[in-house]
């Protein structure tokens, strides 16, 4: 009766331990927001194209990318190198190129766009390519570049959208199954304003700068004539560069990278509203030490939300938050019939219609290794139908209380 009873506990465990977040993540989406216009914002188109470039290089094809630039520096006039936009003085990188698919432009790039595009809300004449088709299985990474205040950023210097409008946008994603996670970067003065109000789970923040703080740009081109990016996204970019697909960096280490005195302003946190630790759980946290370092001069050691909990989620059987949860190679479902469905990894988005072979469980970061022979059919059955495992998991706990009760039932008597 013991070993039974044993068996059911264990069995119990492992249902209720596998279905973390990781588990139903079979998808990457990026939506990636220039919400400055005019030739003397350069930077922040630059900002834009810097994170466009890598989500893609990182394996998110252009299916699977929302890029909106309210301008076109590229085009403008006064632009010396026509067709072109650098994020270095050296211009050794052209961010625009010719492999570019620009989403939203110019005067497309409104609040009213944004938020609809967020919950899906759109008129039936926009074409699939400018819709964001992601479901409750979809890791979003979003990323905001402008001119913004406490708790606002605006929108081609006529408009703004506040933290409660984005908020609210991601709660009713949250209602509708448009995402498994999110994770938001804001760069913009008094960034970290921008996610105070949200309150739906499953969302990961980071900004530039904390309330009251600008957040400033990195470096000029004289033959340009305007700085060509901003220092926040300038750092993250570099930091992005040592990032493979393959990479099993995490996010905490993306975050204790932050260096204040080079990007001139306190970057902030919020993990609250996160189930998943942002690095190992071990006493070398690398997060342990966040915002106590050389600089950082904000009252506690840094701005992040989320830290007196971070421990409680180590505790738990949880996979920590990799940087490729958010930027790296997307798995995407290809229906061939109505009865036949293969996940495949996409690594190069310029050949994303040609099957891959499957990949070591190391590099698939996000489903689970091909079942062996001896793998039974019912933990194949909830491997392809998770949501499964809560049910059994309580019918399971339910019969194990009747067999201890009667138990103890019998030994009374």
């Amino acid at each position: 009766m013991r070993l039974l009873s044993l068996s059911l506990f264990l069995l119990f465990y492992f249902l209720l331990s596998s279905c973390d977040a990781s588990s139903q993540h079979t998808n990457n989406w990026a939506v990636l927001v220039c919400s400055s216009r005019y030739w003397f914002n350069y930077r922040h188109m630059a900002n834009a194209l810097g994170m466009y470039r890598t989500v893609k290089r990182l394996g998110i094809p252009d299916s699977n990318i929302i890029l909106m630039l309210a301008d076109d520096a590229a085009c403008n006039s006064r632009n010396k190198f026509a067709g072109s936009v650098y994020a270095n003085p050296g211009r050794h990188l052209d961010l625009y190129g010719e492999n570019i698919e620009v989403d939203y432009r110019g005067y497309e790039v409104t609040v009213e766009n944004f938020l609809r595009l967020l919950t899906g809300r759109l008129s039936s004449s926009v074409p699939r390519s400018k819709r964001l088709l992601t479901d409750s299985s979809s890791n979003i990474f979003i990323y905001l570049t402008g001119h913004g205040g406490n708790e606002f950023l605006k929108f081609q210097d006529n408009e703004e959208v506040s933290a409660h409008d984005i908020a609210d946008a991601f709660h009713q994603m949250y209602e509708g199954g448009r995402y498994n996670e999110i994770f938001f970067m804001v760069d913009t003065c008094q960034a970290n304003s921008m996610y105070s109000k949200f309150y739906s789970p499953g969302i990961l923040a980071t900004g530039s700068s904390v309330v009251g703080e600008n957040s400033y740009s990195h470096e000029n081109d004289y033959d340009i004539g305007v700085a060509v990016i901003d220092s926040y996204t300038h750092y993250v970019l570099e930091y992005m560069e040592k990032v493979n697909k393959t990479s099993r960096l995490t996010m905490a280490d993306l975050f204790t990278s932050y260096d204040v005195p080079k990007i001139g302003s306190h970057p902030g946190v919020r993990s609250d509203l996160f189930e998943r630790p942002l690095g190992p759980g071990n006493p070398n946290h690398p997060m342990s030490e966040y915002g106590r370092g050389r600089g950082w001069t904000v009252e506690g050691g840094g701005e992040w939300m989320g830290r007196e909990i971070e421990a409680g989620k180590n505790g738990r059987v949880l996979r920590e938050a990799l940087i490729t949860d958010f930027f790296g190679g997307v798995v995407d479902v290809d229906v061939n019939n109505e009865d036949d469905a293969e996940l495949r990894l996409f690594e190069d988005p310029e050949c994303i219609s040609t099957p891959k072979a499957p990949l070591s469980p190391l590099t698939d970061t996000y489903s689970s290794p091909p079942s062996s022979r001896s793998s039974s059919s019912l933990l194949n059955m909830l491997d392809t139908y998770p949501f499964l495992r809560p049910f059994l998991a309580f019918i399971l706990l339910g019969a194990l209380f009747v067999l201890v009760f009667s138990g103890m039932t019998s030994g009374r008597s």
